[in-house]
């Protein structure tokens, strides 16, 4: 099989709401710190969004979708049919002969922007580039917070700007309008799902602003 292009597919995800993917954190926590923190990078200790989360929810979506044509098992694996359009662009699970995955999804900074709009909020308020986020359990008797349960996670808050950048490697016989639209409608259902995790809590609502589509 031959390479024929690259395509790069750029946006910038923009969070609507507060959007959370864990990370981790050495050391002890300090007082009023959160237990619950997100992923950070590891030198600027700047937010940012892993490929790997954007890559596997599209693929969970789209494998989801009826028209995929993929055959999920009854173990809640990913397809690994080999034929389907998810198997052909993600690349298939299991399989001794594998499909070469024709999809990189980088990981997405923030944008000088919404690092500027952080940077002053750090100096303002002290966040440590997130908000921190309380949350209890409702007695169901009373109706009120219990106390008991009280829990704080790190989010990205609401209004913050990353960079995406998806890159497609496209072979001899491929058909590259339909991968191109394939790939667009996975953005569409992430933007209509959540990004990260608690989407049923409210976090995780994404759009994905000045969508770009070009061949390198």
């Amino acid at each position: 099989m031959k390479l024929s292009k690259f395509m790069s597919v750029k946006g910038i995800i923009h969070c609507e709401t507060g959007l959370r993917i864990g990370g981790t954190k050495e050391g002890i926590i300090e007082p009023g710190g959160s237990e619950n923190t997100i992923i950070r990078h590891p030198v600027t200790g700047l937010p940012y969004l892993p490929g790997s989360s954007i890559k596997g929810k599209m693929r969970s979506l789209l494998e989801a979708d009826p028209s995929s044509g993929s055959r999920i098992e009854g173990d809640g694996k990913p397809c690994k049919c080999g034929t389907c359009l998810v198997c052909r662009i993600f690349g298939s699970h299991g399989m001794s002969n594998k499909e070469i995955t024709r999809i990189l999804v980088r990981d997405c900074p923030i944008t000088e922007e919404s690092e500027g709009v952080l940077r002053s909020a750090q100096e303002e308020k002290g966040m440590n580039f997130a908000e921190v986020k309380s949350e209890n359990i409702i007695n169901r008797n009373t109706g009120i917070a219990a106390n008991q349960g009280l829990r704080t996670q790190e989010r990205v808050p609401a209004g913050t700007d990353f960079k995406m950048h998806i890159t497609l490697k496209l072979f001899e016989g491929d058909d590259a309008a339909q991968i191109l639209d394939f790939i667009k409608k996975g953005l569409s259902l992430i933007q209509k799902d959540y990004l990260g995790s608690s989407g049923s809590r409210g976090y995780g609502k994404i759009i994905i602003n000045d969508l770009n589509i070009t061949e390198d």
